[in-house]
């Protein structure tokens, strides 16, 4: 099985050398690259495709948010998803990411054991939206982006099953709890997951549920 490959980004040497080794001597994973700036961050991704960018908020030259829309863009290195990294769980810069491509959001005192899972969560392109954190991140979001929002999506191309299962996906549910309520197979919810993806232009999980808030199907509690 090849190993997840990943490119830690922080401006701090030692933290960068921390998750380094926390990576590298877990089974499955390995780190190939680490960037002390956002633009660091852009270059490396662009040359080595991680599987997974760990990008701090907060970095000289060009900031986390700004290195994961250039990394997330149609544009950017295929394959490659943004696991944000913050000190604070509500920080205003980190909102912006959910719309740059974020599949994620950590604290940067995460126990190890969950960093890892978590890694491995968006490497296999689940979004991490079960951490309390990441739930208030995208309420608050929609409730105070204000302005820098582009306009609402429209969700009529989806079908009744599709509007029910992206409702089910927006209130963090997960494959097999979908499977469960809907009594599918989990082939069969993958396959409309897959279709919400492709016809929501949706890189994953995250950014389902920042359409099924900003389209009104789904209204911040």
């Amino acid at each position: 099985m090849t190993d997840v490959r990943v490119l830690v980004a922080d401006d701090q040497a030692l933290l960068r050398g921390s998750f380094r080794v926390l990576l590298d001597t877990a089974p499955g994973l390995a780190v190939v690259g680490e960037a002390g700036t956002g633009a660091e961050a852009v270059d490396l991704a662009a040359r080595e495709r991680p599987d997974v960018v760990l990008m701090d908020v907060r970095m000289p030259e060009m900031d986390g948010i700004e290195a994961t829309r250039r990394i997330c863009a149609p544009d950017g290195p295929p394959g490659v998803r943004v696991l944000i990294l913050t000190t604070f769980d509500l920080d205003a810069y980190v909102y912006s990411a959910l719309h740059a491509g974020a599949s994620g959001f950590l604290l940067k005192d995460t126990p190890p054991a969950d960093l890892l899972s978590a890694v491995r969560t968006v490497a296999d392109g689940e979004a991490l939206l079960a951490p309390s954190v990441t739930r208030r991140l995208i309420t608050e979001f929609v409730r105070h982006g204000g302005s820098a929002h582009p306009p609402p999506r429209s969700l009529d191309g989806l079908t009744e099953r599709e509007r029910e299962v992206l409702t089910l996906i927006a209130r963090g549910l997960s494959n097999a709890e979908l499977a469960d309520h809907l009594h599918l197979s989990p082939a069969t919810v993958k396959t409309h997951i897959g279709r919400l993806l492709a016809k929501l232009q949706a890189r994953d999980r995250a950014q389902l549920v920042i359409a099924a808030y900003e389209s009104g199907l789904i209204r911040p509690r």
